[in-house]
């Protein structure tokens, strides 16, 4: 396996365990704070689009490679 090919797989495994876990600290900041439904929703929504927005940069430089 080369360098390169380790580092794509190992950048894709990780930064969708990042991203899972950066979920989860999400949720349980709603919760620790006693967020309602409301609260929780505007959570992921605000939170979730900077992980969004990070996710659909490297999906559009991607394209914009090929």
């Amino acid at each position: 396996m080369s360098e390169e090919s380790f580092t794509n797989w190992s950048m894709g495994i990780l930064l969708t365990g990042l991203i899972i876990f950066m979920g989860f600290i999400i949720w349980d900041l709603g919760k620790k704070s006693g967020a309602g439904k409301t609260g929780m929703v505007a959570l992921f929504l605000v939170l979730g689009f900077g992980v969004m927005g990070f996710v659909l940069k490297n999906v559009l430089v991607e394209f914009m490679l090929k």
